[in-house]
């Protein structure tokens, strides 16, 4: 079986302010990036308000329904906006979320990349922000946990932000291991290590300012790769931001194309000796356009060769 990629034309109807990075352009970027390589197509489903509610309140996304605007923008914090195709593409973002755990677990595809916007590691219980609406991976998370019967499902988030909008919908879920690495200090200020959720289940890991892929390297074989192993989860969603490039305009990491190549390879391999190869890959972060399309696709190309 091939790797599933999960996407929807709707995804670039959520328009943002010129100059914004959080554009347009980022998915088009990627999805021509990825023509290429040999994967299962798959279109994203619009989430339910069911679904959407395992991590949001329904008074959220009625909030979100009436900010939506007719024409032009709205501004719901200093760096999220809204255009009027801004709520469907979310939806489609979590849908896809949704449409690729129910795959991975029912055994239609070994893995999959869902290649979706708005983003969503930032979006937290009631609080839109960081360009991100919807909750996706925690969102993918609670779906395999709630729906599907999992006992253990595990999140590794490399985006250079740190994903409070997880950590946050995921403080209390005894059943989710949350693993956050992220440049400190930098936005959102969260991500310090004595942040360890409700059950210590939330490890957060603060890479220095400039460090770059070796110092990565070796963090994560020492710390998170011997704690996914022992929480034995029965599978990994992983928060894909890719914007730790060196070549990124909006942190300082010195992250390569390698580098992403590295971290899919690794997490697969561990996956397909603790939870049938089970793993689950969402866009988040990478504002470099040349540097986002090209460290995708490397991140696609491990997932494609852990599927054969």
């Amino acid at each position: 079986m091939k790797t599933a990629l999960i996407t929807h034309a709707d995804c670039l109807t959520h328009v943002t302010p010129p100059g914004h990075p959080e554009q347009v352009a980022r998915l088009q970027h990627i999805l021509h990036a990825l023509e290429p390589l040999d994967l299962n197509r798959v279109t994203a489903p619009l989430a339910a308000d069911d679904d959407l509610v395992r991590v949001h309140p329904q008074s959220y996304i009625d909030m979100l329904r009436d900010a939506l605007p007719t024409d032009g923008f709205k501004q719901l914090d200093g760096d999220t906006h809204m255009s009027p195709g801004s709520l469907d593409a979310a939806y489609r973002a979590a849908g896809g979320v949704i449409r690729a755990v129910d795959m991975v677990i029912r055994g239609d595809a070994p893995n999959a990349f869902v290649a979706v916007r708005p983003p969503g590691h930032h979006a937290e219980t009631e609080t839109p922000m960081g360009f991100c609406l919807f909750g996706n991976v925690a969102l993918g998370a609670k779906h395999a946990l709630d729906f599907h019967g999992l006992s253990r499902v595990a999140v590794v988030d490399f985006d250079v932000h740190h994903g409070n909008g997880t950590q946050d919908l995921l403080w209390d879920e005894r059943r989710a291991l949350t693993i956050t690495s992220q440049q400190m200090p930098l936005w959102p200020g969260t991500g310090r290590r004595d942040e360890t959720g409700a059950y210590y289940n939330v490890i957060n890991i603060p890479l220095p300012q400039h460090s770059d892929g070796a110092h990565m390297r070796q963090v994560y074989q020492a710390e998170v790769f011997p704690k996914l192993r022992d929480f034995k989860p029965e599978l990994i969603l992983i928060s894909a931001g890719f914007d730790a490039h060196r070549d990124d305009p909006l942190a300082e990491l010195n992250w390569d194309t390698d580098d992403f190549a590295w971290l899919a390879q690794e997490i697969c391999a561990i996956a397909a000796t603790i939870c049938q190869g089970r793993v689950v890959s969402v866009l988040e972060g990478g504002y470099d356009l040349a540097a986002l399309a090209a460290s995708a696709k490397a991140h696609v190309e491990q997932l494609c060769e852990a599927a054969k």
